[in-house]
């Protein structure tokens, strides 16, 4: 066999070889990468949360103070006090000496102390039946019927105190509707379908627009003051929306979108807030936002400082936390 035929056989063999070689390779870093293409974690798997991988740990922006947990030296308690009016007043007198047993029922009695027990009475449903008379006028005959009250538009409707009730449990308190549903079912023992609550919020709603609008007036008007303004994401039905927030010291006003568009500030304050300091995170719609000057929210640079502290431990980040620190006690 010529010499150049033989070189291209070992040459070949060789290449079979290394391919051999690169086919197991590639079979071992597709096994390892698939366990980051398609990981298991505790939405997928029987994982718990705590085991997922690349899982960001919180860090509190609270620092270590050296003091012990709970209540400190000095500081005023604040604990349930007795009231002066008590809505029921029971007397336990004795009817005989828990020493020698014998009848003391006649026996003067004096004052020896007070406890007072505070509780929330049975909960029963109020319903208030509105009739209706109708009267004949003797003079002209014309036939004058009564009015039923505004909040009665119905053979049967819920009064004013559940509607607040409702809106309350799920603007503050964030209850879903099955679970306000059950609520009112087993505790105060009112049926109710989530149709029902759906409907309620909406007169609620309806009702709150003006005061809605005021809150919205009232920040656009902001002179010499702060607004602080911030937006995240909420779900609605399911999908991926976004809850925009304006504050001051004291209204809070709040909108949701279904995008996180510069077109949504504009839309809801079109003058900005020419009167004020802007107080928000390093999303561009908030620089975008005409104001009096634009200040960055202290939490974000706090953040900022924390990590350029880990990455390059300089000395000088140190010093700016605690500037800003200062600061905010002041």
């Amino acid at each position: 066999m010529p010499k150049e035929y033989q070189e291209l056989h070992m040459i070949i063999a060789a290449l079979i070889q290394k391919n051999d070689e690169l086919t197991l390779e590639n079979a071992e870093l597709k096994n390892r990468l698939s366990k980051y293409e398609t990981p298991k974690n505790s939405n997928n798997s029987s994982i718990p949360p705590l085991k997922d991988e690349n899982r960001p740990r919180r860090r509190s922006l609270r620092e270590q103070t050296g003091r012990k947990p709970g209540g400190q030296k000095g500081r005023k308690g604040n604990t349930l006090k007795m009231t002066e009016t008590p809505d029921t007043v029971e007397q336990h007198i004795p009817g005989y000496c828990n020493c020698c047993g014998a009848d003391v029922s006649n026996v003067p009695h004096e004052f020896a102390g007070k406890r007072q027990v505070f509780d929330i009475p049975p909960i029963k449903v109020h319903v208030t039946e509105h009739q209706v008379f109708k009267k004949r006028c003797n003079a002209c005959g014309h036939e004058t019927t009564g009015s039923f009250p505004a909040q009665a538009k119905a053979p049967v409707s819920y009064g004013n105190n559940i509607e607040s009730l409702i809106g309350y449990l799920h603007t503050r308190q964030y209850i879903p509707f099955k679970r306000m549903q059950e609520f009112f079912n087993h505790v105060l023992h009112v049926p109710i379908s989530e149709g029902g609550i759906h409907y309620l919020l909406g007169k609620l709603a309806k009702k709150a627009k003006p005061a809605y609008e005021m809150i919205k007036n009232k920040l656009a008007l902001e002179k010499g003051g702060f607004i602080g303004s911030d937006e995240t994401g909420v779900k609605v039905g399911g999908d991926k929306y976004w809850a925009w927030t304006w504050q001051n010291n004291e209204a809070t006003f709040i909108t949701i979108t279904d995008n996180r568009a510069q077109r949504n500030i504009t839309e809801t304050f079109g003058e900005g807030f020419e009167n004020a300091v802007l107080v928000h995170d390093c999303w561009k719609s908030h620089f975008n936002t005409s104001a009096l000057s634009h200040q960055i929210c202290m939490a974000h640079l706090l953040r900022d400082l924390n990590y350029l502290t880990e990455r390059y431990n300089h000395k000088w980040s140190r010093i700016c936390k605690t500037l800003f620190k200062s600061a905010l006690s002041l």
